[in-house]
């Protein structure tokens, strides 16, 4: 009655009556989305049951549709992906040793990129080959120390297929595939000569690969490779230099990591693991073997190196 008696009173003043819930309906639509976010609702099946609201990452497409729920951080394709298919929450606890794990890859994790407990070689080919047993090489365990036996004449290797492939397990750092493939990279230098120039830029890769697993004994052993591979044969220290580009950028960053023992003695000179002695004595390898160009494209990706010419 109170109700019809104010739109009675409203039509005698000529004005036009209005309802609260009406009016609150109206503000509410013209609102943006942001302000008044959808609320979630769950949709029943064809059966009746609730259907479990979809999980989604932020900022796409599927966060504007239907029964979803946007959670903080990226769904990765693993278990988070199937969490999310079967309609339930992904475990936070993995998404946060999965964003730890991406974090600590962008900042780097300073010298030892690779920890100890970690495999910086598990996808390399050389293993691959290795597990198959497709190497014509077999390890002879003498008095002295391990020692790998070829089952072929080494002369009669294609060195454009096996030579890449001892360089690439190089980045190995488990046993048996560093002592393979370290052994394996020795020989074929010293049995190379002049079929070693030819297969220069197949290389590269590989060297590259290892400088980058910032592991201080696959880098030095890389490095000392490198100075092998140079004195090798009088033609690869001219062929090395257009790929300095792509193998000095590690030079520079590692440069200036020497040992600093102070008035203490450094028993492991005998292993030569001293990383920054090693970058200058392979610079200076490449700089007199390299030929006229090599120190001025040497000096532009490591700004700090000084000419053995002149000092």
């Amino acid at each position: 009655m109170a109700q019809t008696a104010r739109i009675s009173t409203a039509h005698a003043y000529g004005t036009r009556p209005s309802h609260d819930y009406h009016a609150t309906s109206i503000s509410l639509k013209h609102r943006s989305k942001s302000a008044n976010p959808p609320q979630l609702r769950p949709l029943s099946g064809i059966h009746g049951a609730a259907v479990r609201p979809r999980y989604v990452p932020p900022f796409s497409i599927q966060s504007q549709q239907k029964n979803t729920v946007v959670i903080n951080g990226p769904i990765h394709e693993t278990a988070a992906t199937t969490a999310s298919a079967r309609g339930r929450a992904p475990n936070p606890k993995y998404l946060k040793r999965q964003q730890k794990s991406i974090s600590t890859f962008n900042l780097g994790m300073g010298f030892n990129a690779c920890p100890p407990g970690t495999d910086s070689g598990r996808g390399t080919l050389f293993r691959m080959y290795f597990d198959r047993g497709d190497l014509p090489i077999k390890m002879e365990y003498l008095c002295g120390g391990d020692k790998i036996g070829w089952t072929v004449d080494i002369d009669k290797l294609d060195y454009s297929l096996y030579l890449p492939l001892f360089f690439d397990g190089l980045a190995e750092a488990k046993h048996p595939y560093k002592t393979y493939a370290r052994q394996g990279v020795t020989d074929l230098l010293l049995a190379g000569g002049d079929k070693i120039h030819t297969v220069i830029p197949q290389l590269i890769l590989p060297l590259k690969n290892a400088l980058s697993t910032r592991n201080l004994e696959v880098m030095c052993t890389t490095l000392k490779i490198i100075q092998q591979l140079v004195m090798s044969s009088d033609q690869v220290g001219p062929a090395l230099v257009p790929f300095y580009r792509q193998l000095l950028p590690m030079f520079n960053a590692f440069k200036v990591k020497n040992l600093n023992c102070g008035d203490e003695i450094d028993y492991a000179q005998k292993n030569n693991l001293n990383l920054g002695d090693l970058i200058d004595e392979t610079l200076q390898v490449l700089e007199l073997h390299g030929g006229e160009d090599a120190f001025i494209n040497i000096k532009y990706m490591v700004p700090t190196y000084e000419s053995c010419y002149l000092n």
